[in-house]
């Protein structure tokens, strides 16, 4: 199961260059650009460990792709997500947002079905990578 996070989550993964296009994109929009990296992909894990600060004072792509390297070297059996923040009314907003590397291979969510009061149903997403400890959950790391 492939998971499906950000703004172009249903288009085949992104080549280097297009990347470098959206990143652009960004920059010529002034909007700053930041790198997450998680092991865990949970669609309400919203807490992703940052790679750096966000790049308010970057101008050329290249200087993100640098860091978008870094990142991908560092953790390379880990979800990657590159985010764009756009400050125009005055707050941080998230304009865009990414997947740009994800593990080899992705294991999957389970649907949990919980019985509850009434009659009434529950249904729990829960990884399946999350059985692992944290920072082994894709095998061994780089």
């Amino acid at each position: 199961m492939r998971i499906t996070q950000g703004t172009f989550s249903y288009l085949p993964e992104f080549t280097d260059e297009e990347i470098t296009a959206q990143v652009q994109f960004c920059l010529d929009n002034n909007w700053a650009v930041g790198l997450e990296f998680t092991d865990d992909p949970h669609p309400r894990n919203v807490y992703w460990e940052m790679w750096g600060l966000p790049m308010f004072d970057v101008e050329d792509a290249a200087g993100v792709m640098y860091e978008v390297k870094a990142c991908r070297d560092a953790y390379p059996m880990h979800y990657v997500r590159l985010s764009a923040f756009d400050a125009k009314l005055g707050r941080q907003t998230t304009a865009l947002s990414f997947l740009i590397q994800r593990p080899p291979e992705e294991p999957g969510f389970s649907l949990e079905r919980q019985e509850v009061h009434d009659r009434v149903i529950r249904y729990t997403l829960r990884s399946y990578a999350a059985n692992d400890p944290q920072g082994s959950r894709y095998g061994r790391e780089g």
